[in-house]
């Protein structure tokens, strides 16, 4: 598969997440995220390991808890932070230097050069998400920008680690297991912080189930996928493409209105993008990593 259908595939990920505000706001029960997060990361992984009947091997599981924790506990809790501390607009422009803390990990931890056009991408890329999603309401609230700069570090940083620490296992049996951890991280933490769910209507489950098999499970797999055959920076940038789908998304289903700012910062982030893929495209000697036998299989 060429390079440009590897990226055209792994950007379906972040632009289906962008339809997780509107799945939230709109179909679940409002006041319970951490529960919420534990529903959709954990039935999705154990599914996902039924279904691929991989199980990590123990020499595994230190690094499977730490992806876990921080490309969904850790993430989705500060995400949550954020989003109930500060404006949307500020908590994704927050969220949109994880971009930029891709290339600095990358270079730190995978030894990949710094290119002076993908840091202008990425910075092109916040300045566009910014005017796409920054009102005049955007407020600083000192624990919710701790908890935007925290979450897109925790996310970096996963997304830097599961290129480093690739399983010879198919992406889907990566994502279970990530999924899997995530969810038993977050499932004590939902049990002590939240009240019970109350009883879920059809819409509610409607919510969850796309949350869970497409906004986790599927998506997921297709990122990692993507991690392990594209240059880290390159994926960090189709990251920006949730803000535009959440956008527009709020513009068709909810009746929003966009400005001439907004519709700018949708060019610039698309046009950041795509100028990003060109900055990280490898100059020589690619290094695809074929496919491995499964590690363990249960019975």
């Amino acid at each position: 598969m060429s390079r440009s259908t590897d990226i055209l595939l792994t950007g379906l990920a972040p632009a289906i997440w962008g339809s997780t505000y509107l799945v939230t706001t709109e179909a679940l029960p409002q006041g319970y995220p951490i529960t919420l997060s534990v529903l959709r990361a954990l039935p999705a992984g154990l599914l996902l390991i039924a279904v691929t009947r991989c199980l990590p091997p123990r020499a595994w599981l230190g690094r499977v808890f730490a992806l876990g924790a921080l490309n969904f506990s850790l993430f989705w809790v500060c995400l949550f932070i954020a989003a109930y501390r500060l404006p949307g607009g500020v908590a994704a422009t927050l969220g949109s230097l994880q971009a930029i803390m891709v290339i600095i990990m990358a270079r730190g931890w995978l030894g990949t050069p710094i290119r002076t056009g993908a840091v202008i991408a990425a910075l092109a890329g916040v300045l566009g998400v910014g005017l796409l999603v920054l009102g005049p309401e955007a407020k600083l609230d000192p624990i919710g920008i701790a908890a935007g700069i925290g979450g897109a570090a925790s996310m970096a940083a996963g997304t830097v680690l599961s290129r480093r620490w690739q399983p010879p296992v198919p992406a889907l049996s990566f994502t279970a297991w990530q999924l899997t951890a995530g969810g038993l991280l977050l499932l004590p933490l939902a049990l002590l912080m939240e009240p019970p769910l109350p009883p879920l209507s059809a819409l509610n489950l409607a919510g969850l189930i796309w949350l869970g098999l497409i906004g986790a499970a599927a998506t997921y797999a297709i990122w990692f996928r993507g991690i392990a055959r594209i240059e880290p920076g390159a994926v960090s940038m189709l990251g920006m493409m949730s803000p535009v789908t959440a956008v527009t998304l709020g513009w068709l289903w909810l009746g929003q209105s966009l400005d001439p700012a907004q519709l700018l910062g949708a060019v610039i982030v698309l046009a950041s993008v795509w100028a990003s893929q060109r900055a990280n495209r490898p100059r020589a000697n690619p290094d695809p990593k074929p496919a491995a036998p499964l590690l363990s299989e249960t019975s």
